[in-house]
C-alpha cells in the first residue's frame, strides 16, 4: 500500500504468494544468444545487472515451448529438462539480490524459421542450411504466410493443437522446477496465440476459427492447462496485443472480452501491448509516443478489474509515478531504457524522494553509497572552520555546487 512518505513506484505489489518490493519490472528482451535453447553467461550478466540495479521483477526473454516454436536457432527455449539447471543458476543469483524472476513462455508459429532480428527476420535459406541451420516447416492457425517473403505455414490439426498445449504444460512444469516466481503466457505480437485470435491470420472453419468465441478457444484452453500445472501460490500473467496494428482487425473490445475470460481461468495480471499483425484494413499503427499503450491498459483495468502491466516508452520517474497514481497500470515495465541505465530504479528513488534511496540496491552497494554520503557530510562539517585556505575553497565550492 502507498503511504504519504513512500512513492507509489516503490510501494510493494502482491499477487497470490508473490510480493514485489517495488513496481519496476524488466520486460522480456530477446537476446538471440541462447545455446541450443539454453541460457549462457551472457544471460547471467545481462539479467543480473537489472537485479543489482534495483528492479523488483526481472523477466527472462520470450522462451519457446518447443524447438520449432523458436523464431531462430538462437532463441531461448525451455523444451528440455536439460535447460532447467541453467535457468535456475540465473534465478538463484537474481533471488540473492532481492528480486523476483519471471518467465515468458511463447511459440512463434508462422513467424519461426528465421535468421534472427539483426537480419530483419529473413527466412532461413540454403546458405543457412550449409552452416547447420536448416529451415523448418512452421505451423499456424491457417496456411497464411506472415509476409510476402515468408513460406506458408502448415495449418494446425486438432492433434497439433493438443500436442502444442501439452508442450506448454511441460514447459510450465520446468519453469516451476527452475524456481521462476511468475509465469507469463505470450499471446501478443503476431505469435502463435495471436495468430489464432486475429481474423487476419485465422481463417479456420472449425471450432477454432470464425467467431470471437471460437478464435479465443485455443488461448483459453492453453491458459487453463498452464494454470492447472502452475503452482497455486505463483501468479500467472498474459501478454496481449490490445490491437493488431496497421491494417489489423483485432481491437480493444476484443481484448477486453478475452481478458474477462482469461480472468475466469486463473490469470492474475494482464500485460498490455500492441501490434505484430498486419492486414489490409483501415486500422492504424499505434504511434510510438511516450506511454503509447496506456489507453489500453487503463481500459482493460477499468473493464475487467484486474491488475495490469503498463509498458511503452516509459522513461522518467515522474511519468511512472503518474501512471500509477492515475490507475493506468499497477506495474511499470521497461526494457530499452533499462539497457541504457540498469540503475534506473536508484535514480528514480532519488528523484521521487524515497527515504534512503540506496535501499533499492543490494546491501553490498547500499552500504558503500550511504557511507560515501556520510563521509562527505562529515568532511564538510569538520572542514567548515578549518584555517587551511585550500579546504575553505573546497568547502565553498561544494556548497555552491549543491545549490546550482
Amino acid at each position: 500500500m502507498n503511504t504519504n512518505s513512500t512513492p507509489r513506484l516503490f510501494a510493494p505489489f502482491t499477487s497470490r504468494g508473490l510480493t514485489l518490493k517495488n513496481r519496476v519490472m524488466v520486460s522480456p528482451m530477446c537476446q538471440y544468444r541462447s545455446e541450443a535453447g539454453g541460457p549462457s553467461d551472457w544471460h547471467l550478466v545481462h539479467l543480473g545487472q537489472f537485479a543489482i540495479g534495483g528492479a523488483a521483477l526481472v523477466f527472462h526473454e520470450e522462451t519457446s515451448t518447443s524447438p520449432e516454436g523458436r523464431k531462430s536457432y538462437h532463441c531461448a527455449g525451455l523444451y528440455s529438462d536439460e535447460h532447467v539447471g541453467a535457468y535456475r543458476r540465473i534465478n538463484d543469483f537474481i533471488h540473492a539480490q532481492g528480486a523476483a524472476c519471471g518467465i515468458q513462455l511463447g511459440h512463434a508459429g508462422r513467424k519461426g524459421s528465421t535468421a534472427g532480428a539483426m537480419t530483419g527476420f529473413r527466412p532461413l535459406n540454403a546458405a543457412d542450411e550449409s552452416r547447420g541451420e536448416a529451415p523448418w516447416q512452421t505451423m499456424s492457425a491457417s496456411a497464411l504466410p506472415n509476409d510476402d517473403s515468408s513460406p506458408p505455414p502448415r495449418p494446425m490439426s486438432k492433434s497439433d493443437i493438443a500436442n502444442c498445449i501439452d508442450e506448454w504444460v511441460l514447459a510450465t512444469r520446468r519453469s516451476a522446477q527452475a524456481d521462476f516466481d511468475l509465469l507469463e503466457i505470450h499471446g501478443a505480437h503476431g505469435y502463435l496465440i495471436h495468430q489464432f485470435l486475429s481474423p487476419v491470420s485465422n481463417q479456420r472453419k472449425d471450432e477454432y476459427g470464425g467467431s470471437l468465441e471460437n478464435r479465443m478457444r485455443f488461448a483459453l484452453e492453453l491458459t487453463d492447462a498452464v494454470r492447472r500445472e502452475w503452482p497455486d501460490d505463483r501468479p500467472l500473467s498474459f501478454r496481449v496485443s490490445c490491437v493488431d496494428g496497421g491494417g489489423g482487425i483485432w481491437d480493444i473490445n476484443d481484448t477486453i472480452e478475452l481478458c474477462k475470460r482469461l480472468k475466469t481461468v486463473g490469470v492474475d495480471i494482464i500485460d498490455c501491448s500492441s501490434g505484430g499483425m498486419r492486414g489490409e484494413t483501415g486500422m492504424s499503427l499505434v504511434p510510438r509516443v511516450p506511454g503509447y499503450h496506456l489507453p489500453y491498459s487503463e481500459a482493460v483495468k477499468a473493464a475487467v478489474d484486474i491488475p495490469v502491466i503498463a509498458v511503452g516508452l516509459i522513461t522518467e520517474a515522474s511519468q511512472a509515478e503518474q501512471i500509477l497514481a492515475r490507475g493506468q497500470g499497477d506495474i511499470i515495465a521497461m526494457a530499452r531504457e533499462l539497457m541504457a541505465q540498469p540503475g534506473w530504479p536508484l535514480q528514480a528513488a532519488r528523484e521521487l524522494g524515497l527515504d534512503d534511496p540506496w535501499q533499492v540496491q543490494p546491501p553490498d552497494y547500499a552500504h558503500r553509497l550511504r557511507r560515501r554520503d556520510e563521509v562527505a557530510r562529515f568532511t564538510l562539517e569538520d572542514s567548515a572552520n578549518a584555517d587551511d585556505p585550500v579546504l575553505k575553497r573546497l568547502v565553498s565550492g561544494s556548497d555552491r555546487a549543491a545549490h546550482e
